[in-house]
């Protein structure tokens, strides 16, 4: 049996992604992030070991920008927004995520007709 294989470069961070896609609406801190995620998806639970590590990932990677603001329920949290890099990238990578699905989908196809 093989080694696994090295995920090829169309491979994309599916929480990456869906944090992106939420900040191209606008700024958003963290807590509303996983909320929106769960609320639209109405599956998808975020945990804050996950998103945390994920955003400070997005933000040291310049794709995302945080500042300090108060949340609406008046607690002070860290807003994130994409930079302009940010824009950029979620467009690639919601293309290359598409292209994944497609590819996906003609390998599990023949299995569901």
């Amino acid at each position: 049996m093989g080694r696994p294989q090295q995920p090829g470069t169309d491979a994309i961070g599916t929480l990456d992604l869906l944090i992106l896609s939420r900040l191209a609406r606008g700024p958003m801190h963290g807590f509303g992030i996983a909320e929106y995620l769960h609320g639209v998806s109405g599956a998808l639970h975020v945990e804050e070991g996950s998103l945390h590590p994920a955003l400070h990932r997005l933000d040291s990677q310049g794709v995302i920008e945080s500042t300090w603001g108060v949340s609406e329920n008046n607690r002070k949290a860290s807003f994130y927004k994409l930079t302009p890099r940010g824009r950029k990238q979620v467009t690639a990578n919601i293309s290359a995520w598409q292209r994944m699905v497609e590819a996906i989908n003609r390998v599990l196809e023949p299995l569901v007709s």
